[in-house]
């Protein structure tokens, strides 16, 4: 068995894997992360290695705690993966974005696939068919936008509710969330309709923690996947297994 741990900027996620399948996850603060994960390892014994994939904040005494229960490999730049790495600045890349090139690369093979996770920032990331990832882009995610509209103005308020679909607002608060939402979805389709002018047959993979409020607002064809990153994770931690 397996111990994915990713490490967000406002949580720590933590999955147990048996070869390719998820039998545990759970969702855990920073301050509790080392209660979550000796609790998994007395729930599953059979865990014999970890990967930790950090994007935030992971005190090195929670890592060296870590250490004591299971060999854990940290996923950098020099991890191995299964695609070609053609980013100008591969030292650069993002831990977070190499494991879903990786698992787009296990779950949708030789096929060009789009990857959008919806997060924080949203990045895209393409995965060409031969095994080579080119790159992407990074936009600020949804609880971004809402909270630059209230940092950088004086008086428009910070919106909490967001179930708001209609085009045009008719408050302050409903403008607000018109034009977030409106605008990331038409960013998001747009991001996709220009590249599957480049790259045919594309495969558009959504996740990240606004995947399912995003999914029902898109007009393109997209496969909605919630933990394609902790699959990913998984596959690498296989794939890096013998070499630590």
């Amino acid at each position: 068995m397996n111990l994915v741990t990713d490490v967000g900027n406002s949580f720590v996620k933590l999955a147990v894997f048996e070869g390719e399948r998820l039998l545990h996850l759970e969702k855990t603060t920073h301050e509790n992360f080392l209660q979550g994960v000796e609790k998994l390892f007395l729930e599953y014994p059979d865990i014999h290695q970890s990967i930790v994939s950090s994007v935030g904040r992971l005190d090195q005494k929670d890592l060296l705690a870590l250490k004591v229960f299971s060999p854990v490999h940290e996923l950098t730049s020099s991890s191995r993966v299964p695609f070609v790495n053609d980013y100008k600045t591969p030292a650069t890349l993002g831990v977070d974005r190499m494991a879903l090139v990786t698992a787009a690369y296990s779950g949708y093979p030789k096929q060009n696939c789009l990857v959008i996770d919806a997060g924080s920032c949203i990045t895209y990331d393409l995965l060409k068919a031969d095994g080579h990832y080119l790159g992407g882009a990074i936009s600020p995610g949804l609880e971004m936008r809402f909270k630059a509209l209230n940092h950088f103005t004086e008086k428009l308020p910070y919106v909490e509710g967001r179930e708001y679909d209609d085009l045009i607002g008719s408050s302050t608060e409903t403008s607000i969330i018109s034009g977030v939402v409106h605008g990331m979805v038409n960013e998001i389709d747009g991001i996709i309709a220009a590249y599957s002018k480049n790259f045919k047959d594309l495969t558009v993979i959504l996740t990240g923690g606004d995947c399912l409020f995003l999914s029902k607002r898109l007009k393109s064809t997209i496969f909605a996947h919630s933990n394609f990153l902790l699959e990913g994770l998984n596959y690498i931690l296989e794939l890096n297994k013998h070499n630590d």
